[in-house]
């Protein structure tokens, strides 16, 4: 039984592996929507935050560069997704392994 579960976690590991190789550009944050004037609603502009390398950042962003903006926060949101998927599955596979091991050396140990 602990064979076909390892070979599970290891093929669902492999797929997940291809999964993120195929991601697309990324970049972390948020898009924010900005007036000017607030108070009339005018003079509308996106901004940018994110952090990195242990940094908050703001940045300007053209209305034309929104929607490609928007895609790569959307992979960036799947990459984080994945590797934590990825994390969780690693460690089962890790205890199933060991779990593995101690079953078949209990004999030997006699």
């Amino acid at each position: 039984m602990k064979t076909k579960e390892i070979t599970s976690l290891e093929n669902r590991i492999a797929s997940l592996r291809k999964r993120l190789a195929g991601l697309g550009p990324m970049r972390p944050g948020s898009i924010s929507k900005q007036y000017r004037d607030r108070e009339k609603r005018k003079g509308l502009y996106y901004q940018l935050s994110y952090t990195h390398k242990m940094r908050s950042r703001t940045e300007h962003v053209w209305p034309a560069h929104v929607k490609a903006l928007k895609k790569e926060l959307a992979e960036y949101k799947k990459y984080k997704k994945m590797t934590a998927e990825l994390i969780e599955l690693s460690i089962e596979l890790s205890k199933a392994k060991i779990a593995y091991l101690r079953e078949h050396s209990a004999g030997q140990n006699r």
